[in-house]
């Protein structure tokens, strides 16, 4: 059985990594980000925000949907696995916006593609609708790791290009 308690773990789960995210992510936006050349399809600054809050919301409710298979052999890894993308999901935050640094960043977040894709599947198998709750992060993070290597071309001329705080 589901229970909203567990819900609410994996909601508070998924939003503290948001916050993580988000502290790093302040640190820079408007400032370093400002001066970086993007691609012509970066999305508006307003967009990223509604994006990623419900986005937080799916993952959630996907690995909320499988937690009551934790029992059966298989799904403790996906539980750890979801648990393990939060982390790599703010450390994507604390390397791109923290540390300045797109080349670091770009190198963790194929990483966490390949976990995300690795769940998609996983998802898929145990619970449909968990598979198609988790796709749209997957897409997310595919288009954002497209970004990130963009950003990283478009900047990679020197360290002056990523100046200090």
């Amino acid at each position: 059985m589901r229970s909203w308690l567990s819900l609410s773990g994996f909601l508070a789960a998924a939003f503290a990594a948001c916050a993580v995210g988000g502290f790093f992510t302040a640190t820079s936006v408007g400032t370093w980000y400002r001066t970086l050349q993007k691609p012509g399809w970066n999305p508006p600054g307003w967009v990223f925000g509604p994006v990623w809050t419900v986005l937080y919301v799916l993952m959630a409710v996907a690995v909320w949907r499988v937690w009551p298979l934790h029992r059966q052999s298989g799904v403790s890894p996906v539980i750890l696995g979801f648990f393990v993308q939060l982390v790599l999901n703010a450390g994507w935050s604390a390397l791109f916006f923290g540390l300045r640094s797109p080349r670091l960043a770009l190198g963790e977040v194929v990483l966490l593609w390949l976990l995300l894709a690795w769940l998609l599947w996983r998802f898929w198998l145990l619970d449909r609708w968990a598979g198609v709750l988790w796709a749209p992060y997957v897409v997310w993070v595919s288009f954002a790791t497209g970004l990130n290597f963009a950003i990283w071309r478009l900047n990679a001329t020197g360290a002056s290009q990523f100046p200090a705080r």
